[in-house]
């Protein structure tokens, strides 16, 4: 059994990891500053309210416990705001980063799994991106990630610290029976948008742009459901237990679905009406994103049981339509905004 510090552990990916890690016998310890996080979405171990920006509380939170490893999921990760908001998103996601390894190397924790993503690699120059496809992220989110990848590269090099690096494409579904989802109090994700809309939730959503190279004209994405992901992570940490130095894995489901195939799933498992707009296309918006996960099958063992796209959709359909009552609740009908906006990646 292993005790694992979960950083970033009320969120959404975190709290399934959290379930995912009890559920095999190991121990886990949430740390989270609640800012996006739900304390009430912390099921699993114990909480630890710390900040990565305060080294005095990262050093509270270490003091008098032993960890065996780290998974960091604790990053700000809209797109769109890391454009606004820079200064932000390089002091949360760089600097964070920097002061949790510091503390883990002054309390002798020499593993970490760290939560990035397919924003590392920008626009895409392949139809299937594996890890040696460049990198040249276009936002400040995905140069963010990209440095955090660099600085656990240097760390291995300099002090011997294990780390794997999971880059993952489009995280989606839930556990409903564990009372755990997708519960942001800002969405941008299309899946959960979607449902919204199959709930009467809002006005129409837009989609944007349906004149693309695939073959519906409409966005292709790579969905991977959040427990695959958490598996992978487990794996991860039983490899690096061999394996020294740092390392990247690609996740997804190696299949892409367009915009239109996923409100078409959406209603088939809703049995509701998806309302949609189209509107022009958005700059920066690739036509296809799509995962090699080649390596991670490969080298981790990894196997993904969530292979189809309406298994996963009905995960969190059935989170959505009935969420517990801590998960942000959006607006009324007739009180959102005269569209959403739904981002196709």
């Amino acid at each position: 059994m292993r005790h694992i510090l979960i950083c970033g552990g009320a969120g959404y990916i975190g709290s399934h990891m959290a379930q995912y890690l009890t559920e095999r016998g190991d121990s886990v310890t949430v740390l989270d500053n609640l800012s996006t996080g739900h304390r009430d979405a912390i099921r699993w171990g114990e909480l630890i309210e710390a900040d990565l920006l305060s080294p005095e509380s990262l050093e509270r939170a270490f003091t008098g416990r032993r960890f065996d490893a780290v998974m960091h999921f604790a990053a700000r990760s809209l797109v769109g705001e890391s454009v606004s908001q820079p200064y932000d998103y390089y002091a949360n996601n760089v600097t964070g980063t920097l002061n949790l390894l510091q503390a883990m190397r002054r309390h002798d924790v020499d593993r970490i799994v760290f939560s990035s993503t397919a924003a590392v690699f920008g626009n895409p120059q392949a139809d299937v991106i594996d890890e040696d496809h460049p990198k040249a992220p276009i936002n400040p989110y995905g140069a963010s990630k990209l440095m955090a990848e660099r600085i656990l590269a240097d760390a291995a090099a300099a002090y011997g610290l294990r780390s794997t690096c999971l880059r993952y494409f489009n995280a989606a579904g839930a556990l409903p029976d564990h009372g755990i989802g997708e519960a942001h109090a800002c969405e941008t994700h299309l899946i959960p948008n979607v449902l919204r809309a199959a709930l009467g939730i809002g006005s129409a959503m837009r989609v944007f742009g349906d004149d693309y190279a695939t073959p519906d004209g409409t966005c292709v994405r790579d969905y991977v459901h959040v427990q695959d992901l958490a598996q992978a992570h487990a794996l991860a940490l039983c490899y690096m237990d061999d394996t020294p130095g740092a390392h990247a894995f690609n996740l997804g489901n190696g299949r892409g679905f367009s915009v239109r195939e996923v409100i078409a799933a959406a209603g088939s498992v809703s049995g509701r009406s998806i309302p949609f707009e189209l509107a022009e296309r958005r700059p920066g918006d690739p036509a296809s994103l799509v995962a090699s996960s080649a390596r991670a099958r490969e080298v981790l063992g990894w196997q993904p049981q969530w292979t189809e796209l309406a298994p996963i959709i009905e995960s969190a359909w059935q989170w959505h339509r009935s969420p517990p009552a801590w998960s942000p609740q959006p607006p009324a009908p007739g009180m959102a905004p005269a569209a959403m906006d739904v981002l196709p990646a």
